[in-house]
This record gives C-alpha cells, structure tokens and sequence, in this order.
C-alpha cells in the first residue's frame, strides 16, 4: 500500500485512538520509521484534537456534529484528513470514531475539570464563612466571660432600675464598677425603640437633681444580649434611661423617662 493510500485509509486515527491491535500498532510504527510523512500526519491529528479540546470546551454545546465540524475547520495550521469517499475501507469511518470518541473523552474530562475546581472554591468559600462564625463565637464567649466576672465581682456595685409611669413594665440593671470607671447594662426588659428613637442613659445627682448623659444605645435592636457598657467617671446617686431621638439630647425628656434607680448608700 502506497503512503499515501496509508494515510487515507483512516488507520492512523485509530492508531492515535489507542484502538489497534500489537501486530497494528506495529505496523503504524515501522511506517512512521519508513515514511515521515506518516508520522508528521500522526503528528497533525494529535494536534487536531488538541485544538479541537480547546476550542469546544467548555464554552459550547458537544454534540457529534460540532465535534465533526471543528475537526474540518481547525484552520490552515493543523492538518486534518478528509474522509476518502472512493474507498470502501471500513477504517475510514472507524478511524474517525476512533478520533470523535477521544475528542469527545477529552471534553468531557475538561468540563469535569471545570466543575471540580468551581466546587474547590465553593467549599473554600463556606471554610472561611465558618471560620469567621468561629472567631465570632470565641469573641462573644470572650465577652461573656468578662461580664460574667464583672457580675460576680463583691465591689460592683447593683442597681435595680424600675420601670416608669411612659411603660410601668420596663426594668432595667445598672452595675457599675467605680475602679475602672465603667457601667454596664442590662436592658434586656426594656421594649425596642421605635424607628428614629434611641435609648440614653444618664447619671444623676439628686441634690440639686443634675442630669449626665453616658450616652446612647445605638445598636440595641442588633444585639441579641442586650447587654452594654457605658463610662461613668461621675460621682452618680441614680441612674435613669429615657427614650430620646436618634443621636441624644442635651437633656432628658422626663415624659420619655422609661426606668430609674437610686444607688443605696
């Protein structure tokens, strides 16, 4: 058989295939030793179907006759072997199933590819959403254990706020700790302000009756605890909460007045 006849018949498809017996492979091999244009044609359908991988995955649709028309129209560079429609060789056809079948191979393991690695990054994702949830958690047990501490500290000293004629079911605790100069609060029996309304916090002397703001509780709605820690550097003989306007008042609004308590002596 003449090389070129060779080349036509379809075998070296399927030799690029993986699909021809030892003694085949064999001969695919002593023709590529005889003739170089035997294993340059090797060379080009290889390259063909590398081509074609790249240019059809994973952006479009496989079908069989997609697969077939990128093999026809890989351009001038790659050399693709048109079926020969005078021969009757059933390696014709099988040689360019042969080479379908690993076109269409190849394809598939890239678009697996593609979907393992957008699954690696998902996962990815979700690991670092948990380790923030952790960091969290470790913060709020942090928090947790310092208020704790504070509530079991024998020098704090505990005011009970009772709640007002504006909401007589309010209730409120003060514990102020006078070494480090700081309050904190327990509001969690006091009802959620109204939209543009915020809670401020004063600390009175009663004789004559002076008011202090500590400030207001911006983020009461967001904080599942309720709990709060104001600085006081005041000499104060009570504590009152009162529900003003958003960003506080000068002084506070005695109707909107929601709790008060008076420190004993």
């Amino acid at each position: 058989m003449e090389k070129e006849q060779y080349i036509a018949s379809g075998i070296l498809e399927l030799y690029v295939a993986g699909s021809l017996t030892e003694t085949e492979n064999n001969e695919v091999y002593n023709m590529m030793l005889k003739h170089p244009e035997v294993l340059q044609e090797v060379l080009d359908i290889e390259a063909a179907i590398v081509k074609l991988t790249k240019a059809a995955a994973p952006k479009d649709k496989v079908t069989f006759n997609s697969i077939l028309n990128k093999l026809k129209d890989t351009g001038n560079d790659t050399k693709v072997v048109s079926l020969n429609k005078r021969t009757n060789s059933w390696y014709n056809y099988t040689g360019w199933a042969a080479a379908l079948i690993l076109g269409g191979g190849l394809l598939w393991m890239n678009t697996q590819n593609n979907t393992l690695e957008t699954q690696i990054t998902e996962i990815q994702t979700e690991k670092d959403f948990f380790e923030t949830q952790i960091e969290d958690l470790n913060s709020d047990l942090v928090d947790s254990k310092k208020i704790i501490n504070v509530f079991r500290n024998k020098d704090i000293i505990s005011v009970p706020l009772a709640g007002q004629a504006v909401y007589p079911e309010a209730y409120a605790n003060a514990y102020w700790n006078k070494d480090d100069k700081t309050v904190y609060l327990d509001l969690a029996g006091l009802p959620e302000p109204p939209e543009g309304k915020v809670y401020q916090v004063w600390s009175l002397t009663l004789n004559p009756l002076t008011p202090t703001s500590l400030g207001t509780i911006d983020d009461f709605k967001t904080d599942n605890n309720k709990i709060f820690s104001l600085e006081n550097a005041n000499e104060s003989q009570a504590f009152g909460i009162t529900l003003e306007p958003a960003g506080g008042s000068v002084s506070p609004t005695l109707e909107q007045l929601y709790t008060l308590g008076v420190i004993e002596s």
